[in-house]
């Protein structure tokens, strides 16, 4: 959500940034926010105005009936009464606009950065840099689901009879390899300085619309039946919820945790090979990393942020490139977003295993993440980024470690997490 006053004093940036990013049916917004905080605005001044009457005219009484003048005193107890039923309809009326601007401000795209690219859709996403070399080896390399079954690792078919589509089962040494990537993410994080955390799995409904759109919830999240809680897409969610209506000094900041969660998305694709294995599901399990910052630190922190995951993937072999993402790619709260993919030497591809973003104040300013310093009070920034989600970056991983025998090649990070082990081998 953005500050009301870029709407009062610029209406012309916010409604050129909503062109920007291809959403022109909310351009008649701006004008309605407009019209209903002056409104809004001049309600409360004639709502003021009137309690200071009613206020001045109630100390008149006590001195007309000292002086016994209980005519006059009356005159003035019913005037006070009947400014009292007005106070009260202003006061209505306040709360009603206040409500009403608070809706509709919720649906205005957050300012996006000056350089991000311009683009309708993912397709006018632009490659900023690569890391390593993608190589695809002679030897073919099998669809990844049947590269993981061969090695004993997946089971999707009593996954279907117990959950249905979109679930799974890893076992034995891909299971632990799934778990090994977890935790060298979550280590790694640490040794960079970022406090670990294991935060709530599900997040009231104020804090679900305190970090993302109306429209992100609907399409992400599970909603509990017959409580006002849903489970999280992201641990991000809670991790920043975390600090809902807290005033933050200065000395703490900035705050930087690193987190893992199971996460849980309505998502999910139903076309094509890559949809049908472990690509897109209903349930994975990620590391994350979330910053909350000084506005003028919000941009070196998000740099910093992409580049821990660049070296992550490159230190598990794996060849990555970055991916600024386009105006109409970024979700409304986003200022600035970037996706991090990884080489999947079968397709001859990359495909996205991260993404980093810095939403500027806008989680802080729906969800009343402060600072009090000596530039008064007012919103930090936050950012979040995937360290390593799985499986989708265990497919990465088992693509780009896979040997011409079918067996996979551990990458060193990974064999302590792994007992020692450094290849898993097809199962006899």
């Amino acid at each position: 959500m953005i500050d009301i006053k870029l709407i009062r004093e610029n209406k012309d940036l916010v409604k050129e940034n909503i062109k920007k990013k291809f959403q022109d049916k909310k351009l008649p917004l701006v004008d309605e926010i407009y019209d209903l905080d002056i409104e809004y605005r001049d309600t409360k001044v004639k709502m003021d105005e009137a309690r200071a009457e009613k206020n001045r005219l109630s100390g008149e009484i006590g001195a007309l009936m000292k002086d016994k003048k209980i005519d006059e005193a009356n005159e003035v107890k019913a005037k006070v009464s009947s400014m009292g039923e007005e106070i009260d309809n202003l006061t209505k009326r306040e709360e009603e606009l206040a409500a009403i601007i608070k809706e509709k401000m919720m649906m205005i795209p957050n300012i996006i950065a000056d350089d991000v690219p311009i683009g309708e859709d993912d397709t006018h996403n632009v490659e900023a840099k690569r890391f390593g070399e993608p190589v695809v080896p002679e030897y073919e390399i099998p669809y990844h689901a049947d590269i993981l079954n061969a090695l004993g690792g997946l089971d999707k078919d009593a996954s279907g009879r117990t959950s249905g589509e979109g679930f799974y089962y890893l076992m034995g040494d891909i299971a632990r390899l799934h778990e090994a990537m977890i935790a060298y993410a979550r280590d790694f994080m640490i040794n960079k300085g970022f406090t670990y955390c294991i935060p709530p799995f599900m997040i009231r409904s104020d804090v679900v619309t305190g970090v993302m759109s109306f429209e992100e919830m609907d399409a992400m999240m599970y909603k509990i039946e017959g409580e006002d809680l849903y489970l999280i897409g992201t641990s991000e969610h809670s991790m920043i919820g975390k600090f809902k209506d807290q005033i933050i000094k200065k000395e703490d900041l900035p705050i930087n945790m690193t987190s893992y969660s199971p996460c849980f998305r309505k998502e999910i694709g139903s076309h094509g090979l890559e949809e049908r294995g472990l690509y897109r599901v209903h349930q994975f399990e990620k590391q994350e990393m979330i910053v909350i910052c000084e506005p003028e630190e919000s941009m070196d922190w998000y740099n910093k942020m992409w580049k821990y995951t660049v070296e992550i993937f490159r230190n598990m072999d794996i060849p990555v490139r970055q991916l600024e993402c386009c105006s109409g790619d970024l979700a409304d709260l986003k200022v600035k977003s970037c996706d991090i993919e990884a080489w999947s030497p079968r397709q001859k591809k990359y495909f996205e295993v991260a993404s980093c973003s810095n939403l500027g104040d806008a989680q802080a300013r729906r969800l009343g993440i402060r600072e009090k310093g000596e530039k008064g009070t007012y919103y930090l920034h936050t950012l979040n980024n995937t360290v390593v989600a799985t499986p989708r970056g265990l497919i990465a991983l088992v693509e780009n470690n896979y040997q011409e025998d079918g067996s996979i090649k551990i990458p060193k990070v990974l064999q302590p997490y792994m007992g020692g082990l450094e290849v898993i081998k097809p199962c006899k």
